[in-house]
């Protein structure tokens, strides 16, 4: 009988750990595999680069001969400054078997603080894709746009989902599923479920509060520093809108939240997919993983709600109230994991409001 096709839950994850087909220069600890994701660690050399690329028929470590300017030690801590471009070779590798893909996306916390990082692969055409039977190294490509950062050896940036086959749903078989386990708290929008259940932006908010917008010249954030961090010293609030919605600055960075609270089945696994470019200039949601259980009842998440990175490019753009700001992907698991998100499993951002980065104080502003 063939395998189930679906995300692997952590079940999964750690068979692929036991097997070999994940490799890692130092093992694998029990905190990185996730519901249905596994975090990836920097390893303990970073390379500053004149430029991002894809390396195409090419590895990634000659295009770091080619394009390196310097190499950068991270055994104890290093800072990664903003508007640069650094790879780094992660401590995690692949040995996949023919019918396994997988697919990357920065951690929660690092799109919170606007740090654009994507997973390379050697003779890799596109970013943060695995090509089924991949067998080779993995690197993270880092760029620190709004805060310079200071990471070390064994940092988490981005994660890594594994699939078999083609699990994902048809409008209509989203529909269905949306019918029978109730993704999403509040109505699904006028353009319904075409390529995806789509969240719109919450701009009247509670409390006075809205959203933050990222201060440009703010101090060093460790990634590793938990609760340190007042939120007034990196972040401007954003005052509910009295007329016609916020204007994004362009290259501003902005944390804003769904009107929609979302409930991810204990079986399923959910992706923000990238915005449409005919709805507007900006981009939303660095960071695209949602795990199982995330605002599910049985995790005790109550409906919780998604926190939005945004940035607008190139022109100021307008956003309103309840404007479609993304969409959300959904896709069985092969089964169940042990733990589900917000489960004692270092969830950060159950029944999460509009939520900064973990690395700053909560119950402030």
């Amino acid at each position: 009988m063939a395998s189930k096709a679906g995300v692997l839950s952590s079940t999964g994850i750690g068979a692929l750990i036991e097997s070999g087909a994940v490799g890692a220069d130092e093992p694998v600890r029990e905190g990185q595999i996730q519901p249905a994701s596994l975090d990836l660690r920097l390893g303990p050399k970073a390379y500053r680069v004149r430029a991002s690329f894809l390396p195409g028929r090419e590895s990634v470590s000659a295009k770091i001969a080619r394009l390196g300017m310097h190499e950068i030690d991270l055994g104890a801590s290093a800072v990664l400054e903003r508007g640069c471009v650094y790879i780094v070779p992660l401590m995690e590798s692949l040995a996949l078997a023919p019918d396994i893909a997988a697919h990357a996306n920065p951690k929660s916390s690092t799109g919170r603080l606007d740090i654009f990082t994507r997973l390379i692969t050697d003779e890799a055409h596109e970013f943060d894709r695995v090509k089924r039977g991949y067998a080779g190294p993995l690197y993270a490509e880092v760029s620190p746009r709004t805060f310079s950062v200071v990471v070390r050896a064994g940092s988490r940036l981005n994660q890594l989902r594994f699939k078999r086959g083609e699990p994902g749903y048809s409008d209509r078989a989203l529909r269905q599923l949306h019918a029978e386990r109730r993704l999403i708290e509040g109505e699904v929008g006028r353009e319904g479920f075409s390529g995806g259940l789509p969240l719109t932006v919450d701009l009247v908010g509670d409390g006075g509060l809205v959203g933050w917008k990222a201060k440009r010249h703010a101090d060093l954030i460790d990634l590793d520093a938990v609760g340190r961090y007042e939120a007034d010293d990196f972040w401007e609030p954003i005052a509910p809108p009295s007329g016609a919605g916020v204007i994004l600055n362009p290259d501003d960075f902005y944390i804003l939240a769904s009107k929609e609270s979302v409930r991810i089945p204990p079986d399923h696994a959910a992706e923000m997919v990238a915005y449409d470019t005919l709805v507007g200039e900006f981009r939303a949601h660095y960071a695209g993983f949602f795990d199982p259980g995330f605002g599910h009842d049985e995790a005790g998440g109550g409906g919780t709600r998604a926190v939005l990175e945004v940035r607008s490019h190139d022109v100021p753009f307008v956003i309103e109230d309840g404007q479609t700001i993304g969409r959300l992907l959904f896709e069985p698991l092969t089964e169940r994991p042990a733990a589900l998100y917000g489960q004692g499993i270092g969830s950060s951002y159950q029944r999460q409001g509009l939520a900064l980065a973990k690395q700053f104080r909560r119950g402030g502003r």
